[in-house]
């Protein structure tokens, strides 16, 4: 109760704050004239564009070479006044995206249906997947701190022949703050955020400089620290069975066990300007400790004390890159060299057999990637402008694990010959790119390909029957696509691209507990490749822009799981032969994916709204063998695994002076079309996902020149709902409350 009494009264504050600074213009002290100056829908006044510009330089195009595509982006306006919990959270509300949650501390966006694996995520151009992201949704993007974001950039669709392997469902692309103190030499910032709903307490101090003529630099820390998280209560299955099997809940019926973590952050970054060369050093480190994975605390039918929690999952990325025009042939050139760990230490404790599981997995990547645009026309030459967008990149792996089991009665350790992967592992994922773009006054005709190679490289372990692996892959990708402009801003869009993932180290060596089982390895996996195929129109005007996309795309060679037996697991396997299921990783040909989005934006002077709406549906070979028993029932395909349902959002906001305010609505119609996979998660309940309406309440008032103050009321009619495949509840009815002082 006296969470919800603390959430009020800093709504309470804010509330009183706003008026305070109304009171103010209206005299005269602090009077600010609103302008019609435009974010991407046109709502963010003068006076907020240049508080921003006192922090922040938000690059200006989403990913190069990609018009033409469907694509979006958030923007740190959009960060500020969302709120959103997570980088991964923070995509709720764009078209074509749909976020998984396993637990409060982990989040995995959906692209068009796909996820984990099937996604490139990268952050300043840096690739961000490695060899051990596992199938389905991973945690990896919570691991960007979105107070250190200038912008999100969404690409739905696959993209590999610009970003390489792993782009078949899209790309997702963390856009970092520029430093750019101004003339003042040294501008500090604080932000502080209370969320009722977790206990969240968390914020962050940064300072942007000048210490020289052309050097700027952006340092700053965080932390946050979050408990239990209160639902609106238990969701049961469509139809209203019974809710699903986790999380468990308190006595309260809403507080879900298993959820609550701690974070910390530090990151510096210094760019420095000279005779036309731009150097940027950087370095981030993201640190989460003391996580539990809501599905495993406790895990479905285990006994009350069983939790896997996460002690230790940090991601550290330090890089260089240096930009310079370098003429015709290499407009934009941009080198950048960088070395990136992530580290996971996890533990499941098992107090009524007095043990304990541990194990810590690392690898440490390293990378260099290259590209530039060569422009083959001259300006004012007759015929089509001709750019040609090249370059390559090359990343390398090196993995380290270890396994180990305490018995907590005789304070006893027993290590495994190996961890959940191979220690001395390596995988080496790159190639080679080139696209072009003919650019007509009414039509632009582009198309490129990519060579690529991967590899993968394991020891063999004798005493758990682990065989060694050196395997490699030529890869392909293409792309083919064209734009026609109607007049009037009305544009259609056309493409027809080629997109694959080799498999990666968890593929091919990992023993892990997935899901409501445990899965082992297949080392004669072969590469996924997606064609995918989609159209869009585009309607742009002064005041808004409307847009509409339908794809479909084919899968060939989808990694799947397939159910084995209990003598199909490897030797010296005790968790797999003590699972429930057991599943082992297959390739299968002739899975679809297809579907439309469509999004809306619109604004004027005194108001600005935005809506999207998606839907996708997939299917599949089935990968399990087919009785042998006739009679026993058996689909040739079946629904692929956690596609999202129908779903959208809705946000009106009316801007003024000294802040503004905004309605927002979240919705998901049910899910019950349902995987093999699927009926056996515990995340899922029975038979399938409920739909949902989530209603948000935002405000937000400039005090004075020198701070900002916002309240989000999240769930206000306090539903309980569930994003589909996830192990937790959304909140319940609950405030996020922030402040941010720019001294």
């Amino acid at each position: 109760m006296h969470r919800r009494w603390l959430s009020w009264a800093l709504a309470g504050v804010a509330v009183l704050a706003a008026r305070r600074a109304e009171a103010e213009a209206e005299t005269g002290t602090e009077a600010e004239a609103e302008t019609g100056a435009e974010t991407e829908t046109g709502a963010e006044t003068e006076a907020e564009a240049e508080t921003e510009a006192e922090t922040i330089i938000v690059i200006g195009e989403p990913l190069p070479l990609l018009a033409g595509r469907a694509t979006s982006r958030v923007s740190r306006h959009q960060l500020d006044e969302r709120q959103p919990r997570s980088a991964p959270d923070a995509l709720r509300w764009e078209p074509g995206v749909y976020v998984q949650q396993t637990s409060a501390a982990q989040g995995s966006a959906y692209l068009r249906g796909r996820t984990g694996q099937q996604t490139l995520l990268l952050f300043d151009g840096v690739r961000l997947n490695n060899s051990l992201w596992r199938q389905g949704p991973n945690q990896y993007f919570f691991t960007v701190d979105t107070r250190t974001l200038g912008a999100i950039d969404v690409v739905r669709g696959g993209a590999s022949t610009r970003f390489g392997a792993d782009a078949i469902g899209g790309v997702l692309h963390a856009a970092p703050r520029e430093p750019a103190p101004g003339e003042r030499g040294i501008a500090p910032r604080a932000e502080l955020r209370y969320g009722s709903a977790d206990h969240e307490v968390g914020g962050r101090l940064e300072l942007a400089a000048r210490p020289w003529a052309g050097g700027a630099v952006l340092a700053g820390v965080g932390f946050r620290d979050a408990s239990l998280l209160e639902s609106g209560g238990p969701v049961g299955g469509v139809g209203g069975d019974a809710p699903a099997l986790v999380p468990r809940f308190a006595a309260d019926g809403r507080t879900q066990l298993g959820t609550g973590f701690t974070e910390a952050t530090w990151d510096a970054r210094l760019v420095h300007l000279a005779d036309a060369t731009r150097l940027t050093a950087a370095y981030y480190d993201y640190r989460q400790l003391d996580a539990p994975r809501t599905d495993q605390c406790p895990a479905a039918y285990a006994p009350a004390g069983e939790c896997l929690v996460y002690d230790e999952q940090f991601h550290q990325l330090v890089y260089v890159a240096a930009e310079r025009d370098l003429g015709r042939w290499a407009r934009g050139a941009r080198l950048v060299v960088s070395a990136q760990e992530q580290h996971e230490r996890k533990r499941r404790e098992r107090p009524t057999a007095r043990a304990e599981d541990g194990g810590r997995d690392a690898v440490r990547t390293l990378g260099v990637a290259a590209a530039a645009t060569a422009e083959l026309t001259a300006p004012g030459a007759p015929g089509p402008a001709i750019a040609i967008d090249h370059g390559a990149d090359l990343y390398a792996d090196f993995v380290d694990s270890v396994a180990w089991l305490a018995f907590t009665d005789v304070d006893v350790i027993r290590y495994d010959s190996r961890g959940q992967y191979l220690a001395g592992s390596r995988y080496q994922t790159g190639g080679v790119f080139a696209q072009a773009a003919a650019r007509w006054p009414r039509l632009t005709v582009r198309g490129g390909g990519r060579l690529g190679l991967a590899a993968a490289h394991a020891p063999a372990d004798a005493p758990s029957a682990t065989t060694a692996i050196d395997r490699a892959w030529a890869t392909t990708a293409a792309v083919l696509g064209a734009e026609l402009r109607l007049g009037r801003g009305v544009e259609l869009l056309a493409t027809i691209d080629r997109s694959f993932r080799a498999p990666n180290l968890d593929d091919l060596t990992a023993r892990q507990a997935a899901g409501p089982g445990f899965q082992f390895e297949n080392t004669a996996l072969g590469p996924e490749v997606a064609h995918t195929a989609e159209l869009g129109a585009r309607v742009r005007g002064a005041r808004g822009m409307v847009e509409a996309w339908a794809f479909a795309s084919r899968l060939d060679g989808a990694i799947v799981r397939s159910l084995r037996s209990i003598d199909d697991c490897p030797p010296a396997s005790p968790q797999c032969q003590g699972s429930w299921f057991r599943y082992q990783l297959v390739n299968v040909d002739g899975a679809h994916l297809v579907g439309a989005e469509a999004a809306a934006e619109l604004a004027t002077a005194r108001w600005s709204a935005r809506a999207t709406i998606s839907w996708a549906r997939g299917d599949g070979p089935n990968p399990q063998q087919r009785p042998a028993d006739p009679d026993l029932p058996y689909d040739e395909r079946v629904p692929l695994s956690r596609v999202p349902p129908l779903h959208g959002t809705v946000e009106a906001t009316a801007p003024w002076a000294w802040g503004y305010a905004s309605a927002a609505l979240r919705w998901a119609a049910p899910q019950d079309r349902l995987a093999p996979a699927d009926l056996s998660d515990p995340r899922i309940p029975p038979g399938g996902t409920p739909g949902y309406a989530v209603v948000d309440l935002r405000a937000g008032a400039r005090l004075d020149g020198h701070a900002r103050v916002g309240v989000v009321l999240e769930n206000v009619l306090d539903a309980a709902y569930r994003y589909h495949g996830s192990s937790i509840n959304g909140p319940g009815r609950s405030a996020l409350v922030w402040l941010e002082l720019t001294p």
